[in-house]
């Protein structure tokens, strides 16, 4: 399989950190999407990343939808998310409010760099989702005492919201403070002490027009 994107995104690093869970061997390329975007092209007219090249060929778009297609390699026992019911329910609602505000800190990086001048009313639109998801994941972390968000082996919802706040804290570190969110910030420190974290980390760099 072919993983194309650069770690810094939190939704090509979630997806990059479920193959090594897996134990799935890919190949990287950490192709720019301002950069490489004649590159992607061809995989996904979006233009967008992460893509997953499958072994026969097939791309595959958007994270959620590969990283199921990754949970059905795996099969059932090993999936990093509950299979039915209210456990699978409320993984995919964390895995929501964690891509929304990673989307959102998407958002203000390209606000920020893109537009000579930015629309105050847009950039404060965001922050305060980004400040509204934190809250809510903050009180569900808190309600489970476990290791991780649905027990004591990792899964996708604590992937998912520890790549968003690395590119939160990283892009916007103004946006996170930690005596404010510390069951978020022992999450994410828990999370990125991990050998796996570890191997799939880029710095954050901020595009250029």
């Amino acid at each position: 399989m072919i993983l194309i994107g650069q770690y810094d995104s939190p939704f090509v690093r979630r997806v990059a950190v479920a193959l090594v869970l897996y134990g799935f061997p890919y190949e990287h390329r950490p192709w720019s999407t301002f950069g490489d975007a004649p590159r992607i092209a061809p995989f996904n007219p979006l233009r967008r990343v992460p893509v997953l090249v499958v072994d026969d060929g097939e791309p595959l778009i958007e994270s959620a939808a590969i990283l199921d297609h990754l949970d059905e390699l795996a099969g059932p026992q090993r999936a990093l998310i509950a299979r039915a019911g209210p456990a699978r329910r409320q993984a995919l609602k964390v895995c929501a409010l964690a891509t929304g505000l990673a989307d959102k800190a998407v958002i203000l990086i390209y606000e920020r760099v893109l537009h000579d001048q930015s629309s105050p009313g847009w950039v404060e639109r965001c922050h305060l989702q980004i400040q509204a998801a934190l809250e809510a994941l903050e009180a569900d972390r808190r309600s489970r005492p476990s290791a991780y968000w649905s027990g004591e082996r990792i899964g996708h919802a604590d992937i998912a919201v520890a790549c968003a706040l690395r590119l939160l804290r990283e892009a916007h570190p103004e946006s996170f403070d930690a005596a404010r969110w510390p069951q978020l910030a022992r999450h994410c420190a828990r999370c990125e002490a991990l050998e796996v974290f570890q191997s799939v980390t880029q710095p954050f760099l901020a595009p250029v027009k």
